[in-house]
Parts: C-alpha cells; sequence; structure tokens
C-alpha cells in the first residue's frame, strides 16, 4: 500500500526549485531586455546632446551609464544564484553603492540636495565600503 501513495506524493524541493528557476530566468530575460533598452537610450541621449535637442544634458547620461552599472550588477547577481544557488553580499554591496552613487550623481547635477541629505548618503556609503571590505577580506567559504 505504502508503493502506491508514493506515486502520488509531491515532491516539494523539486518543485520549488523548478518555480525558483523559472523566476529567476524570467528576471533575467527582463533584465536582459532592461539593458538593452537602457543603452539604446544613452545612445539616442548622446545623439540628442550632439544636435542641442537635449535639456538635461551631461547629468542625464552619467545618471543613465550608472543606472546601466546597476543593472550589469543585478544581472551578475542572479546569474551568480543561478549558478551557486546563492547570493554573494559582494554583489548586493556593489549594486547599492552604484545605486546611492547615481542618486548621488543626479542630485549634484540637478543641485536637489541639501548638505543633510548628501551627509546621510556618505554615511551609508562609508559603511557599504566596509561591508565590501569586510566581505572581500573574509569571504564566505561554501
Amino acid at each position: 500500500m505504502k508503493a502506491h501513495y508514493k506515486i502520488f506524493m509531491i515532491d516539494q524541493d523539486k518543485i520549488f526549485k523548478t518555480v525558483i528557476d523559472l523566476v529567476t530566468v524570467i528576471i533575467l530575460y527582463i533584465l536582459l531586455l532592461a539593458l538593452l533598452v537602457g543603452v539604446a537610450n544613452i545612445l539616442m541621449d548622446i545623439k540628442s546632446i550632439i544636435f542641442g535637442t537635449l535639456g538635461g544634458g551631461f547629468g542625464q547620461i552619467v545618471s543613465s551609464v550608472l543606472t546601466i552599472f546597476v543593472l550589469i550588477d543585478l544581472f551578475k547577481t542572479f546569474v551568480d544564484f543561478r549558478e551557486h544557488k546563492e547570493i554573494r553580499i559582494t554583489y548586493v554591496t556593489d549594486a547599492t553603492i552604484l545605486i546611492v552613487m547615481r542618486e548621488i550623481a543626479a542630485g549634484v547635477y540637478d543641485q536637489r540636495f541639501d548638505y543633510q541629505f548628501i551627509l546621510g548618503l556618505s554615511t551609508l556609503l562609508l559603511i557599504l565600503g566596509i561591508i565590501k571590505a569586510l566581505a572581500v577580506k573574509y569571504p564566505h567559504k561554501s
């Protein structure tokens, strides 16, 4: 009788791994599409600057390029997760550092930040830098 029940038992680990694999593949394709669209937008912005039709100018391109770097780091994180089944803290801190740098660059060019906010972002960058240095110095052994 037990053999009969094994046929109908659901292997939950297999279902979980299959769903996680499917979700990561979908996210990787979405990130790849976002990278391609982002690069196309940067090229359009450069074309607009050359012909003088873009008002934002250099600050817009810097922000767009930093956004592309964030997407690349997220892409690396998901590829690494698919291969090793773990998320490495260095990739997450890299992406977060790039996000903060992007916000600082965008804010500086738009001149929309007060000194308290920049001080807060600088403190966040310092802490993220310390975390990154510690993660590199003492890597996780799996």
